[in-house]
């Protein structure tokens, strides 16, 4: 049974033979960890025994301007400067609420693809993902500005349908060549929530979200696909929408926004969650003890299916080595070594 296999379980609701992790780590905690292990950056996954294959290209950033600035394929501009990983935007794209004048990328653009089958070859044993980051609402106010937007969706209605009717086009397009290749998910990232409820409300999240992401997520489905979604808050309550609309494993599961583990038994069989071990406080401000605890607590809760190990978000570069260390060791003390030369007796 490959770690493939094992995911795969979890996803359909069964119990697997043990509780599988896949951790992300930001780029200071990654450079910490491949100083740790002595690998390069491609390999610090293999290194922790991560179960996701992580395909595409999340973001679509490609172009580095230079001077802390790098280009996405959308066309805005992010200031790198403070936040090394994604940045702060420089501009409004569209100044104004309409799509007139303004071009969407290419969603088959190469450079999303391109190194798939080298890494499928390579990582085949992981369960593999396709990612397409801000998907729908992020990429929205990223184009035309987080305040204009929760304006535009009172004053220009019509505007705001149609700009997610593009982005939503735009990577079901990406989504249909992902599809090309032997791919097991497809992973969506928009962030609704913030530390208490949604950013623009349920009433304003079904009436212009829900509507795309059920033609996105069928779009996954129609294939025999899983569909995985990254949303950052307190978004529980939109739970049962998204189960309804296709949904299959949410992430990243924050213990300070939500009820860990009444969600993982109150959903448990219908919906998997992946995250769940503290980053704001366990991690970079917990002993070792600490994080290994809460670790094996979340361990242990997810022992009968519905739960992938992993801190609620990306490592950041402010948690001690020892306690990544000790939350790592705590995951793959589970399973024999033998995963690790990538297989296992079922």
């Amino acid at each position: 049974m490959q770690k493939r296999d094992v995911i795969r379980l979890v996803l359909e609701g069964r119990r697997p033979p043990y509780v599988p992790w896949s951790m992300g780590f930001t780029k200071e905690a990654k450079e910490k960890l491949q100083a740790h292990y002595g690998c390069e950056d491609e390999d610090v996954d293999e290194a922790v025994g991560n179960h996701l294959l992580k395909l595409g290209s999340d973001i679509g950033f490609f172009d580095n301007l230079g001077n802390d600035r790098v280009l996405d394929v959308f066309g805005v501009v992010w200031d790198r400067s403070i936040d090394k990983d994604i940045g702060n935007i420089e501009d409004c794209i569209l100044e104004r609420p309409t799509l007139d004048g303004y071009d969407f990328p290419d969603p088959l653009d190469r450079r999303f693809f391109d190194d798939i089958p080298e890494k499928l070859a390579r990582f085949g044993d992981r369960f593999r993902v396709f990612q397409i980051g801000f998907s729908l609402y992020e990429r929205a106010w990223t184009l035309r500005g987080m305040s204009n937007l929760m304006m535009d969706f009172l004053d220009h209605p019509t505007f705001v349908k149609d700009l997610m009717r593009s982005i939503a086009d735009y990577n079901i397009a990406q989504v249909q060549e992902a599809l090309t290749y032997d791919i097991d998910a497809v992973y969506f990232g928009d962030d609704w929530g913030q530390q208490q409820g949604l950013q623009m409300g349920p009433r304003l999240w079904r009436k212009f979200i829900l509507p795309e992401l059920k033609r996105m997520y069928g779009a996954v489905h129609d294939a025999g696909k899983f569909v995985m979604v990254h949303s950052c808050g307190d978004v529980d309550e939109l739970f049962g929408d998204l189960i309804a609309a296709g949904l299959n494993c949410f992430n990243p599961f924050q213990p300070e926004v939500m009820d860990v583990y009444g969600l993982l038994s109150k959903y448990r069989g219908r919906l998997t969650f992946h995250g769940g071990l503290s980053t704001q406080h366990t991690l970079p401000f917990g002993t070792v003890d600490q994080v290994r605890q809460e670790s094996q607590r979340l361990l242990d809760a997810g022992r009968h299916g519905g739960y992938i190990f992993a801190p609620a978000h990306d490592v950041k570069g402010d948690v001690p080595l020892e306690n990544l260390l000790a939350a790592i060791d705590v995951a793959r003390s589970q399973v024999p070594e033998l995963l690790f030369a990538k297989e296992i007796e079922p």
